[in-house]
């Protein structure tokens, strides 16, 4: 959880304030997930901070979503020609991938037990 709470901090995820008056907020959660290695043994604990956007509103919280993900297909073929040109191939993991965009709407979330003044 720490680590996550760094990696926000310094992506400039957010900004401490109150909340102005006729705003609403949005709560968040704690996701934890437990990665394992391929014997099955225990990598590494995992923590990931969400917001409870199921409480907001299209066109009063927000205008639309995005989430860029790959499709089955585009992978096997990535994973085809590797194969096929003799590439190296490693995993990468990437952390916190989804706060490189700004947002146009401002979304007010209480912050986490720890960061609440």
């Amino acid at each position: 959880m720490l680590s996550e709470l760094e990696a926000l901090h310094d992506n400039g995820t957010w900004t401490l304030t109150r909340l102005p008056a006729g705003k609403k907020h949005i709560g968040c959660r704690w996701v934890y997930k437990i990665k394992h290695h391929s014997d099955g043994s225990i990598e590494r604990c995992k923590a990931r901070l969400v917001a409870k956007v199921f409480t907001q509103m299209e066109g009063v919280d927000y205008q639309d979503t995005f989430s860029p993900t790959a499709k089955i297909i585009t992978v096997r073929c990535l994973i085809a020609l590797v194969f096929a040109r003799r590439w190296p191939l490693s995993q990468l993991d990437v952390n916190n991938a989804f706060l490189h965009r700004d947002l146009q709407e401002e979304i007010y979330m209480i912050p986490p037990p720890g960061l609440r003044r």
